[in-house]
């Protein structure tokens, strides 16, 4: 992989103390615990810090509430339009991150203005027309078959064996794919959105894939999100369906598993919730709210670009300025969560589904909190007295700049026999 040394005169180093040089959005200390690492950072540059991306690329992460919320309150000033970053032409073709932050890519993401407006309504209708009783049904299908493979066991991996299978069967299912696919499709998914050497093989697999499930459906279409998509009457082309699908199996897949997977973990672990493991649905709705407070499986998103020289946070943004949004870090914020230790019951003023035009679709947002509660209601309806079966300490996440998630997840259980279809 190509890699290039940080430039004279970096352009996030302006409005930064001197002995404060920016961080890079990768490290041990990122991956395993970034609370801490966000706090240093907004007690060391303000609510927008200078970070550095693999190869020395130079970024904004916006740390802060106030201001996350007006970067992505004003589309005009911070565009989604990616041809605006001034470090393209730094960028080598193997870069590893061009899957999550492409150039010319023409789906909803870097769609700016009326067409972006249309492009949404098109995803929210799609999804909109999902049966609310058949996507409860089928993540219950689908979670029940997963747990009778390892229910008689008394022990397994939750996130590789679990979390990470349910929502894309789902998804795969609604979209119209054949559930056969669905492993494959899981693995193009984490490779792209890890950002590591297997990134573009994923994003390339992933695209394909789109293709011929399009053709597919163009010949013979059916009660499906791809179905109808391509029945929308605003004129997209396959090449925009197709890249508006793998923006949403990629935000509905990986994001929902690790939902799952740090709500379980929240759930064995704090004794705001230990004692009430099984004690009914509220304490699942509760945890899970929770998560997307502390523990957000969106921990950072790429991004905005300055569409022209503007101040935020006391820093000077030079015209075409990557800004990436810091999610996680602006849940956290002291201003936000001035008791961070209490839990914050109803509270949904969290930025975990996004804010502004680019904000998560809330049929999505509604699609993935059927399959992530669902996913743990059948699991601990199964399997009620499942516990850790190694320290909260030990417990690792996957290297990523942009998700939090779990690689583990192994519980032990009281062995049980399998449904077999019988729910």
């Amino acid at each position: 992989m190509t890699t290039h040394a940080a430039p004279t005169g970096c352009p996030v180093a302006h409005g930064s103390p001197a002995s404060a040089a920016p961080a890079p959005l990768s490290g041990p200390r990122f991956h395993v615990e970034p609370t801490p690492l966000y706090r240093e950072l907004r007690d060391t540059h303000g609510p927008v810090a200078p970070v550095v991306l693999d190869g020395g690329i130079p970024a904004w992460l916006v740390l802060d509430y106030r201001e996350l919320h007006l970067v992505t309150g004003d589309p005009v000033l911070f565009s989604r339009d990616s041809d605006l970053w001034n470090q393209w032409e730094r960028i080598p073709a193997d870069w590893p991150l061009l899957p999550m932050i492409g150039r010319k890519q023409p789906s909803i993401l870097y769609t700016v203005g009326e067409r972006h407006r249309e492009r949404a309504a098109m995803i929210s209708d799609a999804l909109e027309a999902v049966d609310p009783f058949e996507l409860r049904r089928l993540a219950e299908q689908f979670a029940d078959e997963l747990i009778d493979a390892f229910c008689g066991t008394g022990t397994t991996e939750i996130i590789g064996r679990y979390a990470m299978l349910l929502p894309v069967r789902v998804l795969a299912h609604l979209y119209g794919f054949a559930d056969e696919q669905g492993p494959g499709l899981v693995k193009a998914m984490n490779d792209m959105i890890d950002g590591r050497e297997d990134a573009l093989a994923g994003q390339s697999h992933l695209g394909k894939s789109m293709f011929e499930l399009l053709s597919a459906k163009r010949a013979v279409p059916g009660n499906d999100v791809a179905s109808r998509m391509l029945a929308d009457p605003s004129g997209f082309t396959t090449e925009e369906i197709a890249q508006d699908l793998m923006v949403m199996m990629a935000a509905g897949h990986q994001p929902t598993a690790d939902w799952i997977g740090n709500s379980l973990r929240l759930m064995l672990t704090d004794d705001r919730f230990a004692a009430s493991l099984s004690g009914g649905r509220h304490s699942v709705a509760e945890a899970m709210n929770e998560v997307l407070w502390e523990d957000t499986p969106t921990q950072n998103v790429a991004g905005r670009w300055a569409s022209r020289e503007t101040t935020l946070g006391g820093h000077h943004i030079k015209a075409g300025d990557l800004l990436l949004l810091g999610i996680a870090a602006a849940n956290a914020d002291p201003q936000i969560r001035t008791h961070a230790s209490e839990l914050t019951g109803g509270n949904n003023a969290h930025f975990s589904f996004g804010h502004g035009e680019h904000r998560c679709p809330f049929p999505a947002q509604e699609v993935a909190e059927v399959i992530a509660r669902t996913g743990i209601e059948v699991l601990l309806d199964r399997l009620p007295d499942l516990d850790l079966a190694t320290p909260d300490d030990a417990l690792t996440r996957r290297p990523s700049p942009w998700l939090r998630g779990l690689s583990t997840l192994p519980i032990t259980f009281t062995s049980t026999p399998a449904l077999g279809g019988t729910r």
